[in-house]
């Protein structure tokens, strides 16, 4: 029998606490774990187990939880740069639905460290009335103290980072070369889902090297500061190109089946969301794998250690970059964010000539 849990990678411990949770449901769970290790896809099986009663993931409902499309498991996403008062108001509104196939519904609700005071007070007050039939699983990338009083609320299970091996090692057993593997999984910053679409991505290789000329590339003016701009935002599109392909695919895929069982009940709204939220967060990754290769850069002259390199210029430069990664996930203008940044950034052109005659 194919299991729900099988989707849940590198998570033996948390799954194993999944499954006894699951036999005595309560009402409001907050999963925790950094961004990429897990979290959704061990929500919806969770919301699977729950909903069906089994871990069984090949009947019809089963099937259509972990794909995102049952009527009694709701997906609540920000729209903004954090949960505000209109996801709030979502909230509210599903946790007084009766269930429509199920016995109980499940709310899922995304990125709750970035909700709003106004918002978590609107769910705390939800959840001090709970609902027997229904079910809150919160994700959260950390707990904030803002949270503290809705965590104390909840069972609380951990979703750690995933490691470079475990990503390679899951790549391999479907049938990866174990060097492309290995190589996207150093790339996909603990995501098990990114690495899946560098594993096609022909143009990695020479995309990080492109990143990590952009120190050398600056040279103190505005003009070089737009042009990096430019080549960056081009290397991100150029990126989510393998991405959008497979969007395309699992597209043609649904029309296929609206031909055959008609759009009644088809996903497609809640594909082409999904695929939106796909695309913007595979985007905000690549520019994150970006950034922290030109931190490396920099990183590099202050451990060179040559003469006449003053390295607290490179260390706040580092600090800076590492600045902007911090702010990527609260739905910035990307373009301002590095059109500032590179601004700041010192040149390493003047170094690499210095250390290029060095070694000559």
């Amino acid at each position: 029998m194919n299991s729900v849990w099988d989707a849940v990678v590198g998570q033996p411990t948390a799954v194993d606490r999944l499954r006894l949770l699951a036999e005595r449901p309560t009402h409001a769970y907050l999963f925790v774990g950094p961004d990429g290790a897990g979290k959704e896809i061990a929500a919806r099986a969770f919301a699977a187990r729950l909903i069906t009663g089994s871990d069984d993931a090949t009947s019809r409902v089963a099937d259509l939880v972990m794909r995102g499309g049952f009527v009694d498991v709701t997906e609540i996403v920000r729209e903004g740069a954090a949960l505000d008062a209109d996801e709030a108001q979502s909230i509210v509104h599903q946790s007084i639905l009766t269930p429509t196939e199920s016995d109980i519904r499940v709310v899922i609700v995304h990125e709750v460290h970035l909700m709003r005071d106004t918002a978590a007070a609107r769910l705390l007050k939800t959840f001090e009335e709970p609902n027997d039939r229904l079910v809150f699983i919160l994700l959260t990338e950390q707990l904030l103290p803002t949270l503290e009083t809705i965590a104390s609320r909840c069972v609380t299970v951990g979703i750690p980072a995933l490691s470079t091996s475990v990503i390679a090692d899951q790549l391999i057993r479907e049938g990866i070369n174990p060097d492309v593997a290995t190589r996207s999984a150093r790339s996909a910053g603990g995501s098990i889902d990114r690495a899946r679409i560098l594993i096609t991505d022909s143009a990695l290789a020479l995309r990080q090297a492109a990143f990590s000329e952009v120190p050398y590339q600056l040279d103190g003016s505005g003009a070089a500061v737009t042009k990096v701009v430019e080549a960056v935002s081009a290397l991100i599109e150029r990126a989510a190109e393998p991405l959008l392909s497979k969007q395309e695919a699992e597209l043609d895929s649904l029309e296929d089946r609206v031909k055959l069982v008609g759009e009644r009940g088809s996903g497609r709204r809640v594909l082409a969301e999904a695929h939106k939220r796909q695309l913007r967060k595979f985007k905000t990754d690549e520019l994150r794998e970006g950034l922290s290769l030109i931190a490396t850069e920099y990183h590099k002259v202050i451990t060179s250690l040559q003469d006449g390199v003053d390295p607290n210029i490179y260390a706040r430069a580092i600090h800076d970059v590492h600045d902007a990664i911090s702010a990527l996930p609260l739905n910035v203008n990307e373009t301002l964010l590095l059109h500032a940044l590179f601004a700041k950034c010192p040149s390493l052109h003047m170094i690499a000539g210095r250390r290029n005659l060095i070694e000559a």
